[in-house]
């Protein structure tokens, strides 16, 4: 992957949509920057879970995707350890 998108949204707002990830994993990352914090949703489309989480705009884009992608498996292992039970 590795494309980023740059959309405009009003005077301060950017959204980027790419992956750093391994193409293996097949998370869709998603960054949303405005003022002083960046809100990143991490989604796996083979089980339509997603997750968000806020970061420092200073942070670069992998440390912020590597957080989000740590929650999303969080929330993956939690969700399919209740389906076990």
């Amino acid at each position: 992957m590795g494309a980023a998108y740059i959309i405009p949204d009003g005077p301060t707002a950017v959204v980027w949509r790419h992956s750093p990830m391994t193409q293996k994993d097949g998370y869709i990352i998603e960054y949303y920057q405005l003022g002083n914090s960046v809100k990143v949703t991490a989604f796996d489309p083979q089980t339509l879970t997603e997750v968000a989480i806020i970061g420092a705009p200073g942070l670069s884009r992998e440390a912020l995707a590597r957080n989000a992608v740590r929650k999303l498996e969080y929330v993956m292992a939690k969700n399919q350890a209740k389906s076990e039970q």
